[in-house]
């Protein structure tokens, strides 16, 4: 089993367990264990073969225990036992944006609710609100829940469809006869959410192909075999397509089931001009029906005339046009960003070091980081107090000594408050080196309040970049209402970055404000907002965000240099000083 699933299953036994009523202890132990597996850089298998396996934090004898079950019969039974306790919908209820457990036990063991329907009615009917704890406001808050979770319903955050999809990739490479293989539609366009995926394969024994597919662990159940496509629906519910095609047809049937529709129509109209034809077999001269291309895509924009168009912005936004004219944007790659501006320790809520995430951020090839811990209002996240932020300045200015391969930057994702003021005083911002501005509380607020507290922290000459500048959550939480041209033309005008956070649950600025940014001059940061180590591999997302906007490298501040970098920022009292000595 994968470390995805098998977390989920730990997740799922935790929730269980606390809806049960069990020990907290117990509980937690199995939240921390799923959360371990879930950061494992490594797959469990491994690990366990090296004996490494009990001595992962959070992973003591019996849940090592359940984990070896999972590994060798790909179930667990305390976790079948314990779905056998309760309907199987109270799992689907906690699908529901902001009901946890605890939540879901006070409303099966007070009203018998026990599926979404039911809840909907009772919250409908006005029943939930005489229940000690809930009330009117939580009876509005659940059906605006459940309108939410049911619209996405039918599409998966990229967080989730992306690692399902790589996984049945590289599977696919191991177990069966591949020669090409590639993921196509949204997905290949890295859309923030995904309907299904498509996955399109070359190989010389298509029959195998189907037979390794349909068998993967990974599968619930075969919605359709046939010899060279099958449909399966994954544990997580994602539908997957996998296609086998001729060879000299791989491009075509790529560019066909990447999409977007609206950009395949496009390039089919401009083919009917030339007297030529598209499918997903080739290009074809109308009048001779001779192929004179397919096997890539490169073949089929060239004989367009025409250079190769990223994924990323398929969309029918203008890209066949800028081909046209040989002016496509140059869009920023994954190798190009040079460091991470929005990294979190333990300090507060992180799950590692700085050092840790340093060595993590070397490793990558950085040349710079920015440790940006919470601040005091945030404090379910550890923030830290004045006293303690100083305490960890020390420390990072003892890791600059003995790391002098990477420049890491004090900084901080300091909260927002509801009137603009920020959660620090501008004398201990000035101490900082890189200070993030967030919206963490208040969110329900009016536009025109959202507005004025962002402009306000803009103002602030101490402030570098506002943090995931619309505060949603992917599928869980809509983004609070903002005027985003008045917020972006403060931050043109005054210097300040804006940040794509590069978490799949966020990628947030979107890729559409992404673009406006571009458009008006706004300098953008893409970073991970990352917790723990193997978080840093998360820009991919953010890049990819940043693509689909048409950014390139040019807009993307962390993708200068070091010293071009630091002497990008806002000036500072006593930053320059700071920051002007070499690392080395």
């Amino acid at each position: 089993m994968s470390n995805r699933r098998i977390a989920e299953v730990l997740s799922q036994i935790a929730s269980l367990l606390e809806i049960k009523g069990e020990n907290p202890f117990k509980v937690r132990a199995y939240e921390r264990a799923a959360d371990t597996i879930a950061g494992l850089t490594e797959e469990v298998a491994v690990l366990r073969a090296r004996g490494e396996l009990r001595s992962l934090p959070g992973v003591g004898a019996s849940i090592a225990e359940k984990i070896e079950e999972l590994l060798a019969t790909g179930k667990c039974t305390h976790h079948q036992e314990l779905l056998a306790e309760f309907p199987p919908s109270l799992l689907e209820m906690l699908r529901i944006p902001e009901v946890g457990p605890k939540t879901v036990k006070l409303l099966y063991e007070t009203l018998g609710i026990n599926t979404v329907a039911d809840l909907e009615a009772a919250a409908r009917g006005g029943r939930l609100r005489n229940i000690k704890g809930l009330g009117e406001k939580t009876e509005a808050n659940l059906l605006k829940g459940i309108e939410r979770m049911r619209r996405f319903a039918e599409r998966f955050p990229l967080a989730i469809a992306y690692p399902v999809a790589m996984e049945i990739v590289e599977a696919l490479c191991r177990r069966a006869p591949v020669d090409q293989i590639q993921p196509a539609g949204s997905l290949r366009r890295m859309k923030d959410t995904i309907g299904d995926a498509d996955i399109l394969v070359t190989s010389t024994d298509a029959e195998k192909v189907m037979e390794a597919f349909v068998a993967l662990p990974i599968v619930r159940e075969v919605a359709a075999r046939g010899p060279t496509k099958s449909t399966v629906i994954t544990a997580a519910g994602l539908q997957v397509d996998v296609r086998v095609v001729e060879p000299e047809e791989f491009g075509a049937a790529l560019m066909y089931f990447t999409g977007s529709k609206d950009h395949n129509i496009k390039l089919r109209d401009l083919a009917v001009k030339r007297k030529l034809r598209i499918n997903e077999y080739g290009i074809f001269d109308t009048k001779t029906e001779k192929r004179l291309g397919g096997k890539t895509e490169q073949e089929i924009y060239a004989v367009l005339k025409m250079p190769w168009i990223p994924p990323e912005i398929r969309e029918d936004q203008g890209e066949v046009e800028a081909a046209l004219k040989n002016a496509l944007p140059d869009l920023v790659e994954e190798e190009e960003i040079r460091g991470d501006l929005h990294i979190h320790s333990n300090w507060s809520d992180g799950k590692a070091s700085i050092e840790q995430m340093a060595q993590a951020a070397r490793q990558r090839g950085y040349e710079y980081i920015a440790i940006c811990d919470h601040s005091p209002a945030q404090p379910i996240a550890n923030g830290l107090s004045v006293e303690r932020l100083r305490k960890r300045q020390e420390e990072i200015a003892r890791l600059r000594k003995h790391h002098p391969e990477i420049a890491i930057l004090a900084g901080t994702e300091v909260d927002i408050r509801g009137d603009g003021s920020l959660d620090y005083p501008d004398e201990v911002l000035e101490e900082l080196d890189f200070v993030i501005a967030s919206i963490h509380t208040g969110w329900k607020a009016s536009a025109e309040t959202n507005t004025r507290r962002i402009l306000k922290a803009i103002a602030n000459p101490h402030v570098d970049a506002i943090g995931h500048p619309t505060g949603r959550l992917i599928g869980q939480r809509d983004p609070y209402e903002v005027d985003m041209e008045k917020v972006l033309q403060a931050a043109a005008k005054a210097g300040v970055a804006m940040e794509i956070d590069s978490h799949p649950d966020r990628l947030d600025l979107k890729d559409t404000h992404a673009r406006r940014a571009k458009e008006l001059g706004v300098k953008l940061v893409i970073n991970t907002d990352a917790h723990r180590a193997d978080n840093l591999a998360l820009i991919r997302f953010g890049v990819a965000t940043a693509r689909r906007g048409w950014v390139g490298p040019g807009e993307v501040l962390n993708c200068l240099p070091r010293k071009k970098f630091l002497a990008s920022l806002r000036p500072r009292p006593g930053r320059k000083k700071r920051l002007s000595r070499p690392p080395h």
